[in-house]
Order: C-alpha cells, then sequence, then structure tokens
C-alpha cells in the first residue's frame, strides 16, 4: 500500500559539450560553436508542462542540471528556466539545486550569475589532477584549471560543491590515485565522487580501449587505499562511489538511490513517476537528437517512449538503487516505496544473509563490508522473483 507519494526531483539534461569524452556513454554531443541555448529552454518549459499533469500538487525537493556540459548554458538561460520551472512546481524551502561544471568552460563571472539564478549546488568533472590522465581521458581541461575553476566558485560564494574523480585509469599507479585524490580534499569540497573507469558499450573506449588500465587487483588496492585517505579526511561513504562531508550528502542522488521520483525533461532525460495506492511505476523518457526534440517538446512526438513497470521488476529496480547505499533501507521504506509486501523479498533476504553479504535488524537491511565489495552480485539475487506468479502485494 502506498500511503503517500515517494519525494519528487527535477532532472534537466543539457546534451552539448566541447567535445566528447571517449569514455562517457550519457547521451552528450560534441558542438562547434554556441548551441541554441534559448530555443533549447523554450523547449525546456514545454516539455514539462506537458509532465505537469503528472505531478499536480507535488513539491519538488530537488534540481539537477546534468549533461553534457550545462555550465556551457548562459547563467541568464539558466535563470529563466528555474523561474519558469518554479511558477509551474512549488519548490521546496531550500531547494537543492545543483549544475555540473567542465573546468574547460568554467569563466569569471559565470558562477556569480548561477548562484544568482538559484544554483546551490555545483559538480566539477574533475576526473583528475594528473595532466597525463587527462590527456588520455580526453578532457580538455588541465589540472591548472581544474584548481583555478574551484577558486572561481568559491570566491563567487559557493561553498557546496562535488568534485569528480575516476581512478583505474589509463597509466595510473596506487602513488598517482592517491595525489590525485590528495590534491581533491586541499581544495576542501564538501563531497567527493571517487569511482571506478568502467569501459561501457557503445563509447570509444570499449571499440578501442585503452593501454595500461589497470588489472582488478590494482584497482581494489586504490579503492581501499583512498576510501582510507577520505575517511581520514572526514569525509564519509554512504553510497558505493559517494563521500561527503557531515551533512552535505547530494540530496539528489540520495532520492534516486532511496527510489522516490522524478521528473526528467530534456533531449534523453529519464524520469520516474509513482501513481496511485497500489505504487504504480510509470517511466518515461525523450527523444535523443538535440534538434529533433526541440521541434517536438512538449507534444506526444517529443517523447522516447513510456514503460508501466510490472509489479514483478519492482524489487529489483528497487535493490538496484538501496543496495549502494551504506546505509542499506529499512523493510518498511521497501513496503511504501514498492508497494509490494516484504515477503517478496525474503528468500533472497535469506540467501544475501546466508553469504554474509547483507545483515538485518529491527527491520533495517544494510550491506556488511563483504556486501559492499559484491554489490551487483547482491542486487543479481532479486532479479528473478519468488515463484511463477503475481507478487504479493501489502494490503
Amino acid at each position: 500500500m502506498i500511503a503517500s507519494p515517494p519525494p519528487l526531483s527535477l532532472y534537466v539534461h543539457v546534451p552539448w559539450c566541447v567535445r566528447k569524452c571517449p569514455y562517457c556513454d550519457f547521451n552528450s554531443h560534441g558542438v562547434r560553436g554556441e548551441p541554441p541555448f534559448a530555443a533549447y529552454v523554450d523547449a525546456l518549459l514545454a516539455d514539462l508542462d506537458q509532465d505537469l499533469p503528472m505531478v499536480w500538487g507535488r513539491t519538488v525537493q530537488t534540481v539537477f542540471f546534468g549533461g553534457g556540459t550545462p555550465s556551457l548554458m548562459p547563467p541568464e538561460l539558466v535563470d529563466r528556466f528555474l523561474q519558469g520551472a518554479s511558477a509551474r512546481l512549488r519548490f521546496a524551502p531550500g531547494c537543492e539545486v545543483t549544475l555540473e561544471a567542465n573546468p574547460g568552460t568554467a569563466e569569471h563571472g559565470r558562477f556569480d550569475g548561477y548562484l544568482a539564478a538559484g544554483v546551490n549546488r555545483l559538480s566539477f568533472g574533475i576526473q583528475s589532477f594528473d595532466d597525463g590522465c587527462l590527456q588520455r581521458l580526453g578532457r580538455i581541461h588541465d589540472s591548472r584549471e581544474a584548481e583555478a575553476a574551484v577558486r572561481l566558485a568559491r570566491e563567487a560564494g559557493f561553498d557546496n560543491f562535488n568534485l569528480d574523480l575516476m581512478y583505474a585509469l589509463p597509466g595510473q599507479d596506487l602513488a598517482m590515485a592517491e595525489r590525485d585524490l590528495e590534491r581533491a580534499i586541499t581544495l576542501e569540497p564538501a563531497h567527493i565522487s571517487h569511482y571506478q573507469l568502467t569501459l561501457e558499450p557503445n563509447t570509444l573506449f570499449a571499440a578501442r580501449p585503452p593501454a595500461g588500465i589497470p588489472d582488478e587487483d590494482l584497482a581494489w588496492d586504490i579503492q581501499e587505499r583512498c576510501q582510507a585517505l577520505l575517511a581520514d579526511a572526514g569525509y564519509t561513504q554512504y553510497e558505493v562511489s559517494a563521500y561527503a562531508r557531515p551533512g552535505r550528502q547530494c540530496a539528489h542522488n540520495l532520492n534516486y538511490w532511496r527510489h522516490g521520483d522524478y521528473l526528467g525533461i530534456g533531449a534523453g532525460a529519464h524520469g520516474k513517476i509513482t501513481f496511485g495506492h497500489n505504487g504504480s511505476v510509470l517511466r518515461r523518457w525523450k527523444h535523443k537528437q538535440p534538434t529533433r526534440y526541440m521541434e517536438a517538446a512538449g507534444t506526444p512526438g517529443g517523447l522516447g517512449g513510456d514503460e508501466w513497470v510490472e509489479p514483478a521488476q519492482r524489487a529489483f529496480e528497487f535493490m538496484l538503487n538501496a543496495l549502494r547505499l551504506v546505509e542499506g533501507f529499512a523493510l518498511a521504506s521497501f513496503e511504501h516505496r514498492t508497494g509490494l509486501s516484504r515477503d517478496h523479498i525474503r528468500p533472497q533476504l535469506a540467501a544475501a544473509r546466508a553469504r554474509g553479504w547483507l545483515e538485518l535488524e529491527d527491520g533495517h537491511v544494510r550491506p556488511t563490508e563483504l556486501g559492499r565489495r559484491f554489490t551487483n552480485d547482491v542486487i543479481s539475487l532479486f532479479l528473478a522473483a519468488p515463484g511463477d506468479g503475481e507478487p504479493e502485494v501489502s494490503a
């Protein structure tokens, strides 16, 4: 039984970047010249208008501009979008508004404009402070520009920002990964995302893997050493690859991981909305190609598709997110967010506990240290529902 819908977030996709990175599998498109941002904001608001009936009366808790490179968009157009969105939707007091920024596109004065527009959190795609690694990753910035961008943001008044760092990079050893993290910590970010380079399908790196990628043993050594460095510096791990100062966890991503709802607008954006007392879930996505998206935004032609999530899939989708969290989840939260009885997952929980992957205490499920090491294996247990029929729905 769903007594009330889960928290709601708003995701805004900005699909353009200066140059697409060879490891990137996001919907991003390299451009020459200035993208048509004014027309794109018009399309975003039309897109939002089309989705509004699904969320009437609900409050937006967080907003996230992802990409692509949202920091290519002029601050006055970010402001126009946020003004238009807040006129259509109720924003929570203190709503977290994050904008992803590429250090190679940081300009003096832009951060002041973003802050004035209502952005109160930045996420910098640093990836590495080693210039050789950055070149091998195809990044357009160097370490000097990365540090300068963070200083500019701080001078503009931002005190809540994330630094994205990757490890197990081509040509990287343990000492290099440690230096990357030490330089990041010196900049005193509120949040650090530290994640392993993976060769995603349909990327240049997948087609032509770069030489010198660390093997699994070295990657694990890097992860363990960097986790210790982060802990010593006062950053608490709260998700597989997310570390934060006290009270500075990313509220937007926490809503994803806790199986909250989100509107997804923009080219290629995905959304998830919960309806009704039984937790019916609709997933909706938009056309990926920016030109086609702008031509059809706000009409049925702008939709890439809609899909109702079958009850048998809900447990897996919940676990796909919740088991990434160090805190795990309450069984009551599972029932509230999925509309399923906890009995639906009892066999899988028992199997995971028998293997030492999960612990259950007072109705709360948490991954063990071993379970966090084998997150994908733990999640895979929930791919199959017990039995062949419809799962039991709580009354």
